[in-house]
Parts: structure tokens; C-alpha cells; sequence
């Protein structure tokens, strides 16, 4: 095994460069303090990957406006975020070399109920999610937003942005033809339902300067029937191609209702979207990242050596081996011991993973214990608490 592919560096098209090929991928860690401001814990965990040999940390779910949010627990970059810890964050976040980036959302129809309204391209009324649909005013405020929060995320200290389109929040909504019905310049076509992130791209590339590194992350599929398709994808990969991106994450699946999603399962058979990612290598010349199902150096490696992917983001690998960078980058090597659940509830996978990401900013990981529906538990009562203060702080 050629483990020393791992280590090679890649320049991005900015001119940054990625010391290696192992990024910690963006997940939720729900560590704000539920006025939109970073905490010690969430400061500890990004310090612990960068110390871990991360070549890049990007930051789960940072939003641009409060009025959106995934979860209360979620940073809002605005100017009265708490600019000390924002700072403390990206300083210790970038230790060793590492990259730090912010992952720039805005949730639209899955936007957290309790303490906003969700309003998506289209307006939306099915099982367990309704939604208002977005005038044209509210779509084209959007890039100036983005661009506001890219330019405080650099002046922060920040190395860089990713622009969030998977998932099934606002811009991966938009790419979707089974969310998004528009009519107008924004809806139809998937040069249309592009369009606004384009327009993105576009104002935060304006806004940070040419040697600033922004990625995207976009789905390869929805998983859904008539949502996102591969053919799609692939035409979303071109149109990317002709902007200023610098690393493009692919990723799949949703959070929609009642919708299958990758990071809720309980084993994987090797990485999803590797197929996608090497068909996608042949449409751009702007460097690719993998996130999903890796769990061995060697699915690492040969990833890299086929030319399949140019790095592999790792999320719950990183979470189960803060230090696991450095571990695969060295001569031993050594994969993560992934849990076996026997019939989780919904949802409690996820939940036992943030929770897990809670005692590695803790530094007490090895007295983390929880089941998942201890997990779900633990985790919804903590949001029910912060929803209060979310609403206290921005109502």
C-alpha cells in the first residue's frame, strides 16, 4: 500500500495549498451557544483535528442569517457574533498548518421550526414540513449575505469558505427539480436552478479576493424519485467548472422527511460517491473531495492512486479518531473501530455521533457511554434549551 499518497500536498486553484490529502469533513457539531456564538468545547474539537494532522477542518452548518438556522446550536457569522471566540476558533483551528472553513448554509424549508420559518424556492406542504416559498427579493439578497459573511469569516482569521449545497438545505433545494417548481429565472432548467448559486460564487469571490479559497459542497444525488439525478449532477459539475471554486465536495442524500440519508446508517459497503467523483474528474479541472463511507486507509488510498478523487473527507472517522490523520500519515497506520448499534431509533446514529463530537471538545471521550436513544435524548434536550435563548438573542 502506497500510504504516502496521503501526504502529498494540493494546490488549489487560489494558490492555497492543502498539506495533505485528508480533510475532516463538514459535520453539525451543534456546539454554538445558542446565541450564534462558538464555545469553548467547539473551540477545543477544531484544535483537537488540527493537532490530529487534518489537512482541513471545515465547520459544520454556519449560517449566514439567524432567521434560517438547521439547529440552535449552529455559528451565525454577523457582525455581533462574538468576534473574540469567532477568532479564538480560527486560530486554534488552524494550528499545524491546518486550514480551518467555515461551511456557509442557510437551511430554507428545513430551516428548525421552533425558532424560525422555513421558506424554501418553493412553497412546500408535505408529511412533517411545510414551507413558504421565496419572492424573487428574498433570492437575490442572498449573494450580498453570503459574501457578508465570507468577508467576516477572512477578517476572523478563517482560510477559507465552502458555500453549502448538499443535503437538502436552501441551495441544494434549489438544484432539485422536486423542490424547486419556479417559473421564473430561477426554476426549470438546471442552468436555472444554478443560477443563484452562481450569483454567489460570484459576489463572496468579489468580496474576499482572488487568493481566498471558497468550496462547495453539492450532492451527487438526492436519493429521492425526482429529485436530484446523477445526469444533473453531472451538469452542475460543469457549470461550477466555470467559476472561481477552488475545491468541490461531493457528498448525497437529504434530511427531508421520511427521506433515506447516508449519515443515519449503520455500516457502510465502502465509499458512496467514489463513481460519481471519478466521472466528475473528467468535466473540471477544479480538485475534488469525496465525503462518505470511508472508514480505511486503504479505501483512502486507492481512491487517490485511481485518480478517482483528489482527497477524502472523513466525518464520523474523525469523530471515532481525533488523531487520525496523523495516524494514517504514519508508517503504522490504523483504521477506527466503528460501533455496531443493534436497532437504533431514527435519528440516533446522528445524534450518538454529535454527541460524541460534545465529549471530544470535552477532552472525555473515553467516559462517553451513551446509547443512541440516550444520545437523541441528550441532544434534544440541550437544543429545547438553546431554542430559548436563540429566541431570547435574535427575536
Amino acid at each position: 500500500m502506497n500510504a504516502s499518497i496521503l501526504n502529498r500536498p494540493l494546490e488549489l486553484p487560489s494558490g492555497a495549498i492543502l498539506k495533505n490529502r485528508l480533510i475532516k469533513s463538514s459535520m453539525s457539531d451543534s456546539l454554538g451557544d445558542g446565541a450564534g456564538n462558538p464555545t469553548e468545547a467547539q473551540i477545543r474539537l477544531y484544535e483537537r483535528w488540527a493537532e490530529g494532522g487534518a489537512a482541513l477542518s471545515l465547520i459544520g452548518e454556519v449560517q449566514t442569517s439567524p432567521l434560517y438556522p438547521e439547529k440552535p446550536g449552529n455559528l451565525v457569522l454577523t457582525p455581533s457574533i462574538n468576534m473574540t471566540a469567532l477568532k479564538a476558533l480560527a486560530k486554534r483551528g488552524s494550528a499545524n498548518g491546518t486550514h480551518i472553513w467555515p461551511q456557509l448554509g442557510h437551511a430554507g424549508a428545513l430551516s428548525h421550526g421552533p425558532i424560525s420559518t422555513p421558506k424554501g424556492p418553493s412553497p412546500l406542504d408535505v408529511e412533517g414540513l411545510k414551507s413558504e416559498g421565496m419572492s424573487r427579493d428574498d433570492i437575490q439578497a442572498l449573494p450580498a449575505g453570503y459574501a457578508k459573511a465570507a468577508k467576516l469569516a477572512q477578517e476572523a482569521g478563517f482560510t477559507g469558505v465552502q458555500i453549502h449545497a448538499g443535503h437538502g438545505f436552501l441551495f441544494s433545494q434549489f438544484l432539485s427539480p422536486l423542490f424547486n417548481k419556479r417559473s421564473d429565472a430561477y426554476g426549470g432548467s438546471v442552468a436555472n436552478r444554478f443560477r443563484v448559486i452562481h450569483e454567489v460564487i460570484a459576489e463572496v469571490r468579489t468580496a474576499v479576493g482572488p487568493a481566498f479559497p471558497i468550496g462547495i459542497k453539492i450532492n451527487s444525488t438526492d436519493k429521492l424519485v425526482g429529485g436530484l439525478t446523477e445526469e444533473d449532477a453531472l451538469q452542475v459539475i460543469r457549470a461550477i467548472d466555470e467559476t472561481s471554486i477552488d475545491l468541490i465536495d461531493i457528498s448525497g442524500g437529504t434530511y427531508f422527511p421520511g427521506a433515506a440519508s447516508s449519515s443515519d446508517g449503520v455500516s457502510s459497503t465502502g465509499p458512496y460517491y467514489i463513481a460519481f467523483a471519478e466521472h466528475a474528474k473528467t468535466l473540471t479541472s477544479i480538485p475534488i473531495a469525496t465525503t462518505g463511507g470511508f472508514e480505511t486507509r486503504g479505501q483512502a488510498v486507492q481512491a487517490i492512486e485511481n485518480g478517482q478523487t483528489d482527497a477524502v473527507s472523513l466525518a464520523r472517522s474523525m469523530a471515532l479518531n481525533a488523531n487520525l490523520a496523523n495516524t494514517w500519515l504514519s508508517d503504522a497506520g490504523g483504521d477506527p473501530e466503528f460501533p455496531v448499534f443493534d436497532a437504533p431509533p431514527r435519528g440516533g446514529v446522528t445524534a450518538w455521533y454529535s454527541m460524541l463530537l460534545t465529549a471530544l471538545g470535552e477532552d472525555n471521550e473515553s467516559n462517553f457511554n451513551l446509547t443512541p436513544a440516550e444520545a437523541i435524548a441528550a441532544y434534544e434536550a440541550r437544543d429545547a434549551k438553546r431554542c430559548a435563548l436563540w429566541i431570547a438573542r435574535f427575536s
